[in-house]
């Protein structure tokens, strides 16, 4: 993959994140604060818990660390997999958001 090709992916990736917190915010009880600073998004939870999503841009991976722990993931054939074959990107997030906020969340890919 060229370096072209990760960053139009990522950014996919990370406003795909941006678009699924304003629509949980305005469809649940979850109030979801994401804020953005170039590659990385942070998303805070009323409970002062955090989800950090950041690009490695050099390794071609999207990090993403929660309370649960860090993971890193490569495009696979499609999908955002995790480097060390314990699934999917919008999975993991969607475990770890409704672990943090404790209400019921799911993202996907947009």
């Amino acid at each position: 993959m060229t370096d072209l090709e990760f960053m139009d992916r990522a950014e996919t990736l990370l406003k795909s994140v941006e678009l699924g917190c304003d629509a949980l915010n305005d469809s649940t009880d979850a109030d979801i604060d994401a804020q953005r600073s170039g590659g990385m998004i942070t998303l805070a939870f009323p409970n002062r818990s955090q989800i950090v999503i950041n690009l490695q841009k050099p390794l071609h991976e999207v990090w993403l660390a929660t309370r649960s722990g860090g993971y890193h993931y490569r495009w696979v054939d499609g999908v955002w997999q995790d480097t060390k074959g314990a699934g999917n990107f919008f999975d993991q997030l969607t475990q770890d958001a409704t672990a943090q906020s404790g209400l019921n969340l799911s993202f996907a890919a947009s």
